[in-house]
């Protein structure tokens, strides 16, 4: 969608305001545009008629704002969102919120009542700067129209450079109306702010003297690598050492799952290897990654016996969960180059690790405790089956985007990732209802690659409005709905913690709404399936449609759980295998 061309030079020529910004949003690359017109916002859609960049009308502006995140991570550029003052730039808070947390770069361009009414309660007025300043990366108020040619640079350079993060734009409608010259900047210089890339060589020979010391170290993966393109740098790293690979929610395809040295997902719902992979390691080598509490569980029990390497591209994550041995500022991909570096030059002087026990055990847990699930006794269709047959039907070339819950765990485990940004979720917010946008956005910006959105059935009912954008657009997606009839996780914790008490948890939707009549109504293609015969069929005869979206009704099994499961709170040593079932680890494999 962007990617800012620093060679076009000024032109000096005298527009309006609303002409600068489509012009400055057109010199910062951008392509497509999700959005929906108002009347602060309204100066700024008249020039854009005229503009080459394709302006996407969703139905609410949550759904720009998550479909400019889809773009952005399937394609690696920066989404872009526009929405009007008041409550039109207040529904775009939760998709800020959500990029702030999962480091997505994002514009978000809003416009504001007139300068002279700012402070007054004008209608349609809100401090969208105000609220949104916890939840930004930075963000800008204009009121002078001549500065915005540079704020929109500076926020394009703000949202990719460093850790990536969501920019605010607000603009108010008066500097939109005015008239003022346009002059594209040539180069920026932001004061203050430096983000440093390289990682400083002091740190990276003490890294590699732990490496090469510890015996039973694992590379704790991040979904800053991701960000940073480093799953070469990666896969280079992990072979030349041989080091046991673990990758967060948010790393999934950073690092293939069909390589022997993976042991998956850590943390509440991780893989057993992958937990007990961190929880028995002497030596964490976290990259870009940030220790939360999914990950974690109970910090004061987490990895007891690890030493920690800690590198990030942002200062501020570093040693902030967890105490740090050697702390690696700088980006992914050159800190991981720079690890392969000198790790080699070692080898070359005949110092390698000795990691061979410690090997053998963490395979020896992966295939004592590999991922799994009861098929359901009464015949019934189990969640993980479907996912287990998507993935092999539709392949690792597809871009999966999950929204939160049941599915979205089921979809990390059973759906098998080979390659990075084939796998979009909301981590750390967990926002319900960001799959079907977010899949709109990146079908936008991979439209040659087929897109599922993987949903719950409470999930599709806060955004499947956007079928609508979907058809009318010329937009593909396709969407498998896990209908359980349930807010599954939240049902899950009652099973589990509540004594069955199943309060406000029963979606009733295998009855209202029906969802093949309401894909109908959307003009997509409507299919249902319940029976395990009948899920090929199914998933092919979605896979042939390729000129409308797809709504694939799944109609699971209602009482699935996801396993393995760590309760909220406590230690990874308390991880269930399955209902009741606790892996057990002999301290002498070690």
């Amino acid at each position: 969608m962007t990617e800012q061309s620093a060679s076009d030079s000024s032109t000096g020529e005298s527009v309006t305001g609303a002409q600068s910004l489509i012009k400055s949003l057109e010199h910062a690359g951008v392509k497509d545009i999700f959005g929906i017109p108002g009347g602060a916002i309204l100066p700024a859609y008249d020039p854009l008629y005229d503009s080459k960049i394709r302006h996407i009308l969703v139905r609410h502006e949550q759904g720009a704002g998550h479909a400019a995140q889809g773009y952005a991570v399937a394609t690696g550029g920066v989404g872009v969102c526009m929405a009007t003052s008041g409550p039109g730039a207040t529904n775009l808070v939760t998709p800020l919120a959500d990029a702030h947390m999962d480091s997505v770069p994002m514009v978000a361009v809003t416009g504001q009542v007139g300068a002279a009414s700012i402070g007054t309660d004008a209608f349609q007025e809100a401090d969208i700067r105000g609220i949104t300043m916890p939840i930004t990366k930075h963000n800008f108020l204009v009121t002078n129209p001549a500065d915005i040619p540079r704020v929109v640079a500076e926020a394009f350079y703000l949202a990719r450079s460093g850790r990536p993060g969501p920019v605010l734009v607000d603009v108010a409608k008066s500097a939109l109306q005015a008239q003022t010259s346009f002059e594209w900047p040539t180069e920026i210089s932001l004061s203050g702010y430096r983000p440093v890339t390289r990682p400083h060589s002091k740190q990276i020979r003490e890294a590699t003297r732990l490496i090469l010391e510890s015996r039973r170290p694992v590379l704790y993966v991040g979904g800053g690598t991701i960000r940073s393109r480093a799953h070469k740098e990666l896969r280079q790293l992990a072979e030349l050492t041989g080091i046991p690979v673990v990758t967060t929610l948010m790393a999934r395809g950073a690092f293939p799952d069909s390589h022997p040295q993976h042991l998956g997902m850590p943390g509440m719902h991780g893989t057993v290897a992958a937990v007990a992979g961190l929880q028995k390691s002497d030596l964490i080598i976290s990259l870009g990654a940030r220790f939360d509490d999914r990950v974690t569980g109970a910090l004061d029990s987490f990895a007891p016996g690890a030493k920690v390497i800690h590198a990030d591209i942002d200062p501020a994550e570093i040693g902030k969960n967890r105490a740090v041995d050697v702390p690696i500022v700088g980006d992914c991909r050159e800190v991981i180059a720079d690890l392969v570096a000198a790790l080699t030059a070692e080898q070359e002087q005949g110092n390698t690790g000795d990691y061979e026990g410690w090997v053998k055990f963490v395979a020896g847990v992966k295939m004592r405790y590999p991922l799994g699930y009861d098929t359901p006794p009464d015949g019934t269709l189990a969640p993980q089956y479907v996912l287990e047959r998507l993935s092999h039907i539709s392949g690792p070339e597809s871009i999966y985007v999950a929204g939160v819950g049941q599915h979205q765990m089921w979809a990390t485990h059973f759906i098998q990732y080979e390659n990075p940004n084939t796998w979009i979720n909301s981590g750390g917010l967990g926002t319900m209802g960001f799959a079907v946008p977010a899949a709109m956005g990146a079908k936008v910006g991979r439209p040659e690659a087929t897109v599922w959105a993987v949903d719950g059935d409470g999930c599709f009912q806060m955004t499947n409005q956007e079928l609508a954008t979907c058809t009318i657009e010329g937009i593909p997606i396709k969407v498998a709905v896990i209908n359980n009839e349930s807010l599954g996780m939240v049902r899950q914790w009652q099973t589990l913690f509540y004594e069955g008490r199943y309060s406000n948890t029963d979606l009733q939707s295998k009855r209202i709404p029906d969802f093949v009549k309401l894909a109908d109504a959307y003009g997509a293609v409507g299919l249902s399936c319940e029976s395990p015969a009948d899920v090929d069929e199914t998933i092919k005869k979605a896979m042939e449609v390729d000129d409308v979206p797809v709504v694939v009704d799944f109609r699971v099994h209602r009482d699935a759980m996801v396993w393995p499961m760590v309760p909220a709170g406590t230690s990874n040593d308390d991880i269930n295998y399955a209902r009741g079932l606790a892996p057990e680890f002999e301290e002498d494999d070690l």
